[in-house]
């Protein structure tokens, strides 16, 4: 499968849960309460409802394994890796059994419905880190029982931060699994627009809102430092985000010298600004960020950063459909400002290499 010549690994798709079938992965006395027919996961916020708006014609529209397959087929994409749509709510789990057995569902109705239909199918699983030990359990039962390629996490809805020392056990975990971990936006309440109106500015702030403050909490308290081999990708936010901290986080660690006498936080090399240290991590394969194909910004982050971070997501079926994801993807092979590498790194390599797929055979 190609496009213009050029194969294309689809980044960041969505599966939209059947949330009948799901629940018969749950515990019996799930099933048999009559509570949870219809969905699992609490709402995304209060700011997704109660508004009406128009979405792009066939968006958010009912898709299953076979639907996928044939919008691969038609849009011209290899293989694509697949988040949650209702697990993208959570971190608003605030049972932590219920967290722990839904996580555990969604991957084995994941696994069977998606990575037993097609080897061109890849997911990131469901980690409950409202009990971190339960999430490192299941983390390294999702990839090596069920064979996922790593993990996701919401970018907002947990206590703290991602980077908080209680959650240090899961990143070690992935770590030495050599699992990538991918931080996904969706929920976009407390971040300060809960009143605000229309709809149509919440949901182009909050993604890039959301993840700065994920990236900056794994960023400043040294995640990547303690855990050399961590994978973690940045999705659904664009990337005009990452321009903002790249600048933003040199002037704040300038004039705001950290007092830090047991070294939790990050280690700069000599003479090395916040974002010399986000860039060596970037050449080390470390840091990833999810891209669209109409951002006008991108060229402008390759040059800041070099092509290794940016993976192209389509975000199937939310907000798009195919014609809008052939444009994306025609954007960015006639990017005049992009090199043929860039192109290849940007549809193809960085998905590779950050999700760990192999060859299809």
């Amino acid at each position: 499968m190609a496009r213009n010549g050029i194969p294309i690994i689809d980044g960041d798709g969505h599966v939209m849960e059947n949330w009948d079938d799901l629940l018969q992965y749950m515990p019996e006395p799930y099933i048999k309460s009559g509570r949870f027919k219809g969905r699992l996961f609490p709402p995304l916020d209060h700011l997704h409802s109660a508004s009406l708006f128009q979405l792009v014609p066939g968006a958010f529209r009912q898709v299953d394994a076979d639907g996928w397959l044939e919008f691969m087929e038609d849009v011209g994409i290899e293989r694509a890796v697949l988040y949650s749509t209702g697990g993208l709510a959570f971190g608003k789990v605030i049972t932590r059994e219920f967290a722990v057995d839904v996580a555990r569902a969604w991957n084995n109705w994941f696994a069977e419905t998606y990575l037993k239909k097609s080897s061109r199918f890849q997911g990131l699983a469901l980690i409950p880190l409202q009990e971190p030990e339960e999430a490192v359990k299941e983390m390294r039962r999702a990839v090596t029982e069920l064979g996922f390629c790593g993990v996701m996490l919401p970018s907002t809805g947990f206590k703290g931060h991602l980077a908080d020392k209680e959650y240090w056990p899961v990143y070690a975990e992935a770590n030495r699994l050599g699992c990538c971990i991918g931080v996904h936006g969706g929920a976009h309440e407390g971040l300060g627009m809960d009143y605000l109106t229309p709809y149509a500015p919440i949901n182009g702030l909050g993604h890039p809102f959301g993840q700065m403050v994920a990236f900056a909490g794994i960023v400043f308290n040294g995640i990547f430092d303690k855990y050399p081999n961590l994978r973690i990708g940045f999705m659904e936010a664009g990337v005009s985000w990452l321009q903002t901290c790249l600048e933003r986080f040199d002037r704040g660690w300038e004039t705001h010298i950290q007092y830090d006498p047991r070294s939790e936080y990050l280690e700069l090399k000599p003479g090395e600004k916040i974002s010399d240290y986000i860039r060596r991590h970037v050449e080390a394969g470390r840091i990833f960020v999810g891209c669209e194909g109409t951002e006008k910004a991108l060229h402008h982050l390759v040059e800041a950063v070099g092509n290794k971070p940016f993976m192209f997501s389509s975000d199937f079926p939310h907000e798009v459909n195919n014609e809008y994801c052939k444009h994306e993807i025609d954007e960015i092979i006639d990017n005049e400002h992009l090199t043929s590498e860039d192109k290849h790194a940007v549809l193809y390599d960085n998905a590779e290499r950050f999700y760990g797929l192999k060859p299809l055979g």
